[in-house]
């Protein structure tokens, strides 16, 4: 079954309403904003796909920051950076990072590793994909562990936790995201069974597709692109310098 045409915009609109999950929240225009606690990647905004934020819109994210401490950094996807960019370069704002989006149909899948099981103990989850992200990610896996919506997966090996992972299902888009593996099981296809068990997931949950985010050139992507996904566009990160 091919892809919805507005499979993009939906992207952006679900991952927009899912990260207000993640602590104070606030709406600007398009941006739909949250802290989640001192020096987290998560304090940031998600465009929403629709328009471009005005300068009023930009500035009132900015003094919401500004009340954190933190510097102003919004996600968004590729498609909708034409008419983003010129109102962010007039702002000060530079593309900070980048990431390859994938998505996936929830039709023909192959069969689900048997070693998956889905777990209700965030903070042992939390543990586990620290391991796998390495040092200083724990405070920011224990958030996302806790987030309502979030569901979490465990992978094994010889019956021990090998890697974990994350989903979470919004405006019929299944956000498949906060996969790790431990270092002494890399290679041996824990991210595999774990990208397959969240797809069944998916699909048995009533999800229309299945998107993911991916660091360029990494394993990971190997991975994904293995399992099915298509490369479908990318996940722009702009941040402007927080004053002195």
């Amino acid at each position: 079954m091919p892809l919805p045409p507005d499979s993009l915009l939906r992207l952006s609109r679900a991952e927009a309403q899912a990260h207000t999950r993640y602590g104070r929240a606030a709406t600007f225009g398009p941006l739909h904003a949250a802290y989640a606690g001192p020096g987290l990647p998560l304090n940031t905004a998600w465009h929403d796909g629709t328009r471009a934020p005005d300068a009023a819109e930009l500035a009132a994210f900015e003094h919401f920051c500004a009340g954190f401490g933190v510097a102003p950094t919004l996600q968004l996807l590729s498609g909708a950076a034409a008419g983003a960019l010129e109102g962010l370069e007039a702002r000060g704002y530079h593309l900070s990072g980048l990431l390859h989006t994938y998505l996936h149909d929830l039709t023909g899948l192959p069969a689900p590793a048997e070693e998956v099981e889905e777990t209700a103990d965030p903070a042992a989850w939390a543990e586990l994909s620290a391991q796998g992200f390495g040092e200083g990610s724990g405070p920011t896996m224990r958030v996302v562990a806790a987030a309502p919506g979030t569901r979490l997966f465990v992978a094994r090996r010889r019956g021990q936790p090998a890697g974990s992972a994350a989903l979470s299902l919004s405006g019929g888009v299944a956000a498949l995201f906060g996969m790790s593996t431990r270092p002494e099981w890399r290679g041996q296809g824990v991210q595999t069974a774990l990208l397959r068990a969240r797809l069944h997931a998916a699909a048995q949950a009533g999800a229309d597709f299945a998107s993911v985010f991916v660091t360029p050139d990494a394993p990971s992507e190997r991975n994904i692109r293995r399992a099915g996904f298509g490369l479908a566009g990318a996940r722009l990160t702009f941040t402007r310098p927080a004053p002195p």
